[in-house]
């Protein structure tokens, strides 16, 4: 079952590059970021994609959060991420493309851990992108308390895009 407002996000760990300001094109070590310590205390927009540097996710998803990134943590987000099936040195890359710096965390689940958890994962393997694909969604999480959430019932971005969860912070 998908997961829903006033459930707790799951504990879940995903991996990430951290952002270097000193060589911002520096690939350097995964970290682990677990869901529990990272998000506790903390409000956060988390939005995923199927896939970096796939059309939609390039074209539509993406581009509005690095657009309204500021008015995100204006309204107060504490963390503004974007998550994928991707490995995390793919998301660095894709981060860097859009010049994400630290101002939007990318974040790997490429086993699926945190999106199976969900109940938000497609398979991708009739369109030759594996089994474990990342559903459309965005969440607004208080706390580790989900606030909102946004799945994707068609392609496109309308519920998971970064003008809806705005209008709900």
């Amino acid at each position: 079952m998908a997961v829903k407002v006033g459930d707790v996000l799951p504990n879940a760990v995903l991996t990430y590059i951290p952002y270097n300001a000193q060589n911002p094109d520096a690939c350097g070590l995964p970290q682990q970021l677990k869901t529990h310590e990272a998000f506790k205390g903390k409000k956060v927009v988390l939005f995923a994609v199927p896939g970096a540097f796939t059309p939609t996710c390039s074209e539509e998803h993406m581009p509005g959060y690095v657009e309204q990134v500021g008015e995100l943590k204006s309204k107060g987000a504490d963390i503004v991420a974007c998550v994928a099936s991707n490995d995390q040195f793919v998301m660095h890359a894709w981060g860097n493309m859009y010049k994400v710096k630290d101002d939007i965390l990318m974040l790997s689940d490429a086993n699926g851990e945190l999106g199976s958890a969900l109940g938000l994962v497609n398979d991708g393997t009739a369109r030759r992108m594996g089994p474990i694909r990342l559903a459309r969604f965005a969440m607004i999480i208080d706390d580790l308390k989900v606030i909102y959430v946004g799945v994707e019932a068609a392609p496109g971005v309308t519920v998971s895009g970064a003008s809806a969860v705005l209008a709900k912070l």
